[in-house]
């Protein structure tokens, strides 16, 4: 049996969009977020007390885009994977891995020093600075949907799951209204998806 522990908004999101574009069978635990403050037992189960932690029989897993290349490859049969012979296999890979690495990556700075961090710590520099660095990470994004519907290999894939939260996220935390016009309705396209609706129900968002 599949287990992913889950807050909303979340980089768990990401595995939790996955498993519901594919129809997996799977017990969800949803935590209030940041875990490891709301929740110290949960890092008896997952020890870096962060989300998302995901287990399909022995597998233990915490990093949320390689969950989501997991269950495409195990069990996905091709539906959101691109085929290592196919010639965008390595655009969808770099995706991939682009979406934490380079997105996500500068918009926790920006939630730890101007969200979770105690007002006297809180740092306004710090903010805006990786704001404009998140920005900035975006030209690969923004040139690639300049003309086309979806990220790679002209259909929706787990790349369009993996970037499209860091996206997501962006409007969570105030910074969306600033998406090119191309990348908006790319955002808004995917983010219509049934799954992604079926995954975004549950629990309560950290910025509430």
């Amino acid at each position: 049996m599949i287990e992913l522990w889950h807050s909303k908004d979340s980089r768990s999101l990401r595995a939790l969009w996955t498993l519901e574009e594919l129809g997996l069978d799977y017990r969800l635990h949803v935590l209030p977020f940041p875990p490891r403050l709301h929740d110290p037992d949960f890092t008896q189960i997952n020890p870096l007390g962060t989300v998302p932690y995901f287990t399909d029989g022995d597998t233990r897993m915490t990093e949320s885009a390689a969950i989501v290349h997991y269950l495409t490859q195990r069990h996905g049969a091709g539906t959101l994977a691109v085929a290592p012979e196919d010639p965008d296999y390595g655009d969808w890979l770099n995706w991939m891995y682009h979406a934490d690495a380079t997105l996500t990556f500068p918009q926790t700075l920006v939630l730890r020093y101007g969200r979770f961090e105690p007002a006297e710590r809180r740092q306004k520099q710090v903010v805006e600075d990786y704001t404009q660095w998140f920005f900035s990470r975006l030209k690969l994004v923004n040139a690639r949907l300049d003309g086309a519907e979806y990220l790679c290999a002209g259909r929706f894939t787990a790349a369009d799951i993996a970037v499209g939260y860091a996206l997501y996220l962006a409007d969570v935390i105030g910074l969306g209204a600033h998406l090119k016009p191309q990348t908006r309705a790319w955002l808004e396209r995917i983010t219509a998806r049934p799954a992604f609706a079926r995954a975004n129900a549950h629990g309560t968002s950290f910025a509430e």
